[in-house]
């Protein structure tokens, strides 16, 4: 070797490009302090290390994680699903800008454009290339084929200490190739589907995301109104946000709207708000800002059966759904309906609800009505109100005739075709669908009312009667009759008038109006008799009976009592006769007549037995109950008190288990057994409370504290 040896070190390498992608923070973020919580727990978590064999699974989450920050083995995920609007992209940044120091070696954002207003959502290729160009790689480096790209993107982070963000996905087929092999990278992915085979496959942790709180909704308003301007008008502000329903987008549209006029008051906000609904939410030029809009994004990615389903649902009666509802409603077999449901679930325009039940955001209901008005025919809107009426009618008729066998059987006119009322074996399923579906039922009464249906608003009433009976709903019970009678008129069937005004003087007297209802029980007397209808003066008979007991006159209500008895009499119907001769035996009780009440009774008890009818047996017992404390014998009081406590229970008749238990009471007390008497008044009291008895909730109350005054004053009398 010749000449000198130089030794030159190979060049340094270039520093690792830190990128910093994310957007600007949001500006006056307020709340979501639960969800920010969740995130940190699901980092918190993944970033400590795991015994072996120890559940890693973090129980507020829909999915497992096994690691990332550097201690697991996979990528943390978590994939923040939400209506739009919701304010999925706010929580993503408010989160990352919190905990950037975990993120040393950068964060990569991408818009996806999964709901975009162009309808153009970004390839997974042009997500990648742009994740490269931020990672500082030389296009000549760059491979042509995408799974190359994604390896070397891999690559690139593998090890690296990074949050990526994917925003605005629309499927998991846009994120899988952007997800990182090195498990110290975080992801968070913002959409308004829930991309199942994201948690399956990827063990992403699925937080859905709701509307605001009150509290919330109302730090949101006073952030952008300031807290001065909120605080002057609160009952506007309640209703802001009762007609917003918490949704964070509208909450700020009304904000931007109001904002600039501070000496417009908010009551005037909240007034057009209730005027125009959706329209007051929209915007004409620009689409981020209008809520229509926005949601309109939400059907892109519909099938067509979904897309018709939704605008259905818009314009459905009730709040809430279920698949045999949607089912009649949309014409499609069932398990169809249930794919359908599931699908809008998934797309975040539904929310499945305890029960199997489905409802939406006032908001997104409203939107799926104009789009309904919008995109379906006349006649295909009001077929699909027809049907989904027709399933309620006949499924109520199903349940009625379960709790009550022995009421007179009035049958509805047949559904439309294809139509069938969903199955109930017993009288507990009779019991339970009427309580889930009674707020649909009625909202069913007035959309018949719209269509025209005037045989339909009638049976509603009538099939709705023995429930609003036992559960003590009094003012629907006057609702739906006066709804009733207005229909009557346009039905055939002359008895029919008669049986309204009976049945709506009765819901009338039990509410205490008691001249309505004594004007609707004359004519209903007076028509029974024009159209020589005994069992309509019968009947009338009772319920004139029941309504003068209201109003404390019992010589009235037994001589009616009477003439109903002789009336049914000659009718051979025992089970009718049996009740005849309980209210008889009970008005001649509360007369002090106490032989004579208890010979009706006993008959009336006798034959309820015979005919196995365990609501008359059990008001039978409560009259024998309530004949023997009066007579002294508290013992025997108790026993038939008890027995019809438990018949009352067993059919669900709340409104009489409350009476029950106030006269079960009286016999304790009378034996001594104050702290029995003490347990049934306030069970008693409570039940009074729930179905709005204020006067009966107030006498209780005055014995209750009659009973507690006694025993203090008597510390051994117990």
């Amino acid at each position: 070797m010749h000449g000198n040896l130089n030794l030159h070190p190979p060049p340094p390498r270039p520093a690792p490009v830190i990128p910093r992608q994310l957007p600007a923070a949001p500006g006056l973020f307020t709340g979501r302090t639960a969800e920010l919580a969740r995130l940190d727990r699901a980092l918190t978590h993944a970033a400590t290390p795991q015994e072996p064999g120890t559940d890693t699974r973090e129980p507020t989450t829909a999915a497992p994680t096994t690691g990332p920050a550097g201690a697991g083995t996979t990528v943390l995920v978590s994939a923040i699903g939400g209506a739009g609007g919701i304010g999925k992209t706010w929580l993503a940044l408010a989160w990352a800008y919190r905990h950037l120091e975990r993120f040393p070696d950068g964060q990569l954002f991408v818009d996806l454009h999964g709901f975009s207003p162009t309808g153009e959502s970004v390839a997974p290729a042009v997500a990648v290339r742009g994740f490269l160009d931020a990672l500082g790689v030389d296009p000549n480096r760059i491979p042509a084929d995408l799974d190359a790209q994604a390896a070397l993107y891999r690559s690139l982070v593998a090890g690296r200490r990074m949050l990526i963000v994917l925003d605005n996905a629309a499927t998991a087929e846009q994120v899988v190739p952007l997800l990182p092999g090195s498990p110290s990278c975080t992801v968070l992915v913002t959409g308004r589907h829930r991309l199942a085979s994201l948690i399956d496959r990827h063990g992403a942790r699925h937080l859905p995301l709701d509307v605001l709180t009150y509290e919330e909704a109302r730090g949101l308003l006073a952030a952008r109104l300031g807290a001065d301007r909120v605080a002057a008008e609160p009952e506007a502000v309640d209703e802001l946000i009762g007609l917003c329903g918490g949704h964070p987008l509208a909450l700020s549209i009304i904000a931007r709207t109001a904002g600039p006029h501070p000496d417009v008051a908010l009551a005037e906000t909240a007034a057009e708000l209730r005027d125009l609904g959706l329209e007051a939410l929209d915007h004409d030029t620009d689409p981020a800002a209008s809520l229509p809009t926005v949601l309109s994004r939400s059907l892109r990615h519909l099938t067509d059966t979904q897309r018709t389903v939704f605008a259905l649902l818009g314009i459905t009666p009730g709040p809430d759904t279920t698949p045999p509802a949607t089912a009649a409603l949309t014409g499609l077999p069932n398990r169809t309906a249930r794919r359908t449901l599931s699908g809008l679930e998934n797309a975040s325009l539904l929310e499945r609800r305890p029960g199997g039940r489905y409802a939406m955001h006032d908001l997104v209901r409203a939107y799926a009505a104009d789009t309904a008005h919008t995109i379906l025919p006349e006649h295909v809107r009001e077929a699909a109100l027809t049907r989904v009426v027709d399933f309620h009618l006949h499924t109520a008729h199903t349940a009625d005739r379960l709790l009550d066998p022995h009421c007179t059987p009035l049958s509805p006119e047949p559904p439309a075709p294809g139509v069938h009322p969903h199955p109930l074996p017993d009288t507990a399923a009779a019991l339970a669908w009427l309580q889930a579906e009674h707020a649909t039922l009625l909202a069913t009464q007035r959309t018949a009312a719209t269509l025209g249906h005037h045989h339909t608003i009638w049976h509603l009433a009538w099939n709705l009667t023995t429930f609003h009976n036992r559960r003590g709903h009094r003012h629907d019970a006057v609702t739906t009759w006066r709804a009733a009678l207005a229909a009557a008129d346009h039905l055939p069937d002359p008895t029919t008038r008669g049986r309204t005004h009976r049945l709506l003087g009765n819901a009338c007297s039990v509410l205490g109006l008691h001249e309505q209802a004594t004007t609707h029980l004359e004519q209903a007397l007076d028509l029974a008799v024009r159209h020589h209808d005994p069992t309509g003066q019968a009947h009338t008979h009772q319920v004139l009976a029941l309504a003068w007991e209201q109003r404390r006159d019992d010589r009235q209500a037994l001589e009616h009592a009477h003439r109903a008895l002789a009336l049914i009499r000659a009718l051979d119907q025992p089970v009718w006769e049996a009740e005849s001769l309980n209210a008889v035996g009970w008005y001649a009780a509360r007369l002090g007549r106490f032989d004579t009440a208890r010979e009706h009774c006993q008959a009336a008890l006798t034959l309820h037995r015979h005919h196995h009818d365990p609501d008359g047996e059990a008001a039978t017992l409560d009259s024998l109950g309530y004949i023997a404390h009066h007579t002294g014998d508290h013992h025997q009081a108790l026993d038939h008190y008890h027995h019809a406590l438990t018949l009352f229970r067993g059919i669900g008749y709340a409104y009489q288990v409350a009476d029950n238990l106030d006269s079960v009471g009286h016999p304790h007390a009378a034996l001594g057994q104050f702290d029995l008497a003490r347990t049934v008044w306030r069970e008693a009291l409570e039940l009074y409370r729930e179905q709005g008895r204020d006067t009966d909730a107030e006498r209780v109350q005055q014995q209750l504290d009659e009973l507690d005054h006694f025993t203090s004053a008597n510390p051994d009398s117990g």
